[in-house]
């Protein structure tokens, strides 16, 4: 059997064009290596996902997935190892199985950059975030550590600063890598100070992150912070990893970045990208859920041209 439409992932973006596709009549599979909804699937609160307020991001993920099975997507637990995306029929192996289809669309996400100090992966979502946009919010009036000295990291600190008390950024240098005119907007306001050649060495908390220690590099003296019953956040922005290594020599990427047009087109006919793994400005469920609409309309308009057929939407045919 040839599907119409395989989708290789299924965080938001992939969830979407499962949907759409489906939704389009294309007979559609949805490929997961675990559970549904990717980073969002951790977030307890999603604030700024329209229309869905005091939402989860499990409880989004899985409604967006019950959606799509309702017009007929099927969805498969397994791991892509390996794609042949070049030809009229796309092969696709996983750890399970073998499956081919017209059309791909790779929205297999990426993952933030970890550290690895001890509690990091324990309080991920309960203290630990790596989405100032998602989470700042929830930080209003009170003390925040971010880690990281880069672009992203003083770009989002700023951000945080219309939120918090104070934003203290620790960074393992005695200077920032940041762009000169991001490090004069951070050194000029008064909520952001500067933790120097510091890291974090560990997270500690019951339920929560409760406490952060801090390793001075140059005197290796321990520091220990505790909010003291406040809400505790630590943003760690050290870069994203793109999880697109089982792509490269057939998709052309930028450092691991998937290289699109605004229509999702990848280099390779037949072959969409959608999501966090595609070169952009803004990584957000709304915007990741509009690459996958976007990929799985033109998904559908790839096949009816190579079948000759005129192709027209969801609305024109129901």
């Amino acid at each position: 059997m040839i599907y119409d439409l395989i989708v290789l992932g299924a965080g938001p973006a992939g969830l979407t064009a499962g949907l759409y596709g489906a939704r389009g009549k294309l007979k559609t599979l949805v490929i997961e290596k675990g559970l549904e909804g990717g980073q969002i699937s951790t977030t307890t609160d999603v604030e700024n996902y329209p229309g869905t307020p005091n939402i989860s991001g499990f409880e989004l993920s899985h409604t967006i997935k019950k959606q799509a099975e309702t017009f007929g997507a099927e969805f498969v637990l397994d791991e892509v190892v390996e794609a042949e995306l070049e030809g009229k029929v796309k092969k696709i192996k996983t750890k399970e199985n073998e499956y081919e289809a017209k059309t791909v669309i790779i929205s297999t996400g990426a993952k933030s950059r970890k550290l690895g100090f001890a509690g990091e992966d324990l309080f991920e979502g309960k203290g630990i975030s790596y989405c100032a946009t998602c989470d700042a919010a929830f930080y209003q009036d009170f003390d925040v550590y971010v880690i990281g000295g880069g672009d992203s990291a003083i770009d989002e600190a700023l951000f945080i600063a219309k939120f918090a008390k104070n934003v203290y950024i620790i960074h393992r240098r005695n200077e920032l890598r940041a762009s000169k005119s991001l490090q004069d907007r951070a050194f000029n306001n008064e909520k952001v100070h500067f933790i120097w050649n510091s890291v974090v060495e560990e997270i500690k908390g019951n339920k929560m992150a409760e406490e952060l220690v801090i390793r001075n590099l140059e005197t290796g003296e321990l520091t220990t912070v505790k909010q003291n019953g406040e809400p505790f956040g630590i943003f760690i922005f050290v870069g994203y990893i793109p999880e697109t290594k089982i792509f490269e020599g057939q998709v052309d990427m930028e450092k691991g970045y998937i290289r699109t047009d605004e229509e999702m087109n990848t280099n390779i006919d037949g072959v969409f990208a959608a999501g966090d793994l595609r070169i952009k400005s803004l990584r957000q469920v709304v915007t990741a859920t509009a690459d996958g609409a976007i990929a799985a309309v033109n998904a559908e308009k790839y096949i009816a041209e190579q079948e000759g057929n005129e192709y027209k939407s969801f609305e024109e045919n129901k």
